[in-house]
């Protein structure tokens, strides 16, 4: 079968096109998370005032709480009102225009996918550079799903970023001409394995991003030092841990079928379900590792902090795995498409 060019050709056009909003994005996002203001007590005396004011704060997202109309002005006083209304419009309009700009920079990076796709009439997941692409799409999409249930805006630069990065890594270092599958994956079992592995590398990475803001909010917590000061926007390190954890345990899970249907298809194309081949066993080296985290989440003994480095060690391997394993060691799953 043919490859049409011209799709090609406006695939990329549409990756570089979402980079440029991606960039914008998280130039609005770290306005609002570095530059915004906190909710501080001298800022009206009512929140100092009623301790229910301050648990609030700290089951949910201070940056949620400045969201709500009125937030701040229990009192009815103007100078609680004109503060709050300060705070609402200062510190989150960065939020609000940084994610209307990932809603649209996720349009053009799905039609970037879709014109991939169109253009080999297959799966857009072929070689290294077809995985990012649509891995990164499907990592926004599922923050904009968890944004509609939990405000986690203070993501918002940090994965602007991570998706502006592969990105240009996509078209840069992992480039690959649109072609048709090597005779290895022309399998209906790549329209399942793969997919399943993309939502894990997604769950999982948004998950270490949290667990990274957990670890900082912890010292903020502890020592309050200047350099933190942007993390008493957020939530508490108990918060930020439990979704993180939410995150990691549905990834974990996927991951795991990840592995069996990673064996099933070796079956169907080597007939063997295990080989000991460097991808697969740096598959199973993931899963132990997040096997560990849940298992030391739920053990005496181990700390917030200790299990949130366990969750970085975790998603450290998926970069290996993807990377380093994909690139430098020969095998059966030398399907990177690069020279």
């Amino acid at each position: 079968m043919d490859v049409n060019l011209d799709l090609a050709m406006w695939s990329n056009q549409l990756i570089v096109s979402a980079m440029v909003v991606y960039a914008v994005a998280m130039i609005f996002y770290a306005f609002d998370l570095f530059g915004g203001r906190e909710l501080k007590r001298s800022e009206g005396a009512t929140v100092a005032a009623k301790p229910s004011t301050v648990r609030r704060t700290n089951r949910r997202t201070a940056t949620a709480l400045l969201d709500r109309p009125g937030a701040g002005d229990d009192s009815g006083s103007g100078s609680a009102s004109g503060g709050a209304e300060d705070l609402k419009g200062r510190a989150r309009r960065g939020a609000r225009i940084g994610t209307s700009l990932l809603v649209l920079a996720i349009i053009l990076h799905v039609a970037s996918v879709l014109t991939r796709t169109f253009s080999v009439m297959r799966v857009p997941w072929g070689n290294m550079m077809e995985y990012v692409l649509t891995a990164t799409a499907i990592t926004v999409i599922v923050y904009l799903i968890v944004l509609t249930r939990k405000d986690i805006r203070y993501l918002g630069t940090f994965l602007s970023g991570a998706v502006l990065l592969s990105l240009g890594l996509a078209i840069t270092v992992f480039y690959t001409p649109a072609a048709q599958l090597i005779p290895a994956l022309d399998s209906y079992w790549i329209a399942i394995h793969v997919p399943i592995a993309i939502l894990s590398t997604a769950l999982l990475s948004i998950s270490a991003i949290l667990a990274v803001f957990q670890i900082l909010k912890t010292v903020s917590e502890d020592k309050d030092p200047k350099l933190l000061r942007f993390m008493r926007r957020l939530p508490s390190s108990t918060d930020l841990e439990r979704t993180s954890y939410m995150l990691a345990a549905v990834g974990f899970i996927t991951w795991t079928f990840t592995l069996i249907a990673g064996a099933i298809w070796a079956e169907v194309a080597w007939s063997r379900y295990w080989g000991w081949d460097t991808k697969e066993i740096w598959t199973f080296v993931v899963w132990v590792i997040y096997a560990a985290y849940l298992h030391a989440r739920a053990t005496r003994g181990w700390g917030p902090t200790k299990v949130a480095v366990l969750n970085l060690i975790g998603i450290a391997s998926v970069i290996f795995n993807f990377t380093v394993v994909n690139v430098y060691f020969n095998g059966l799953h030398s399907y990177s498409g690069l020279g």
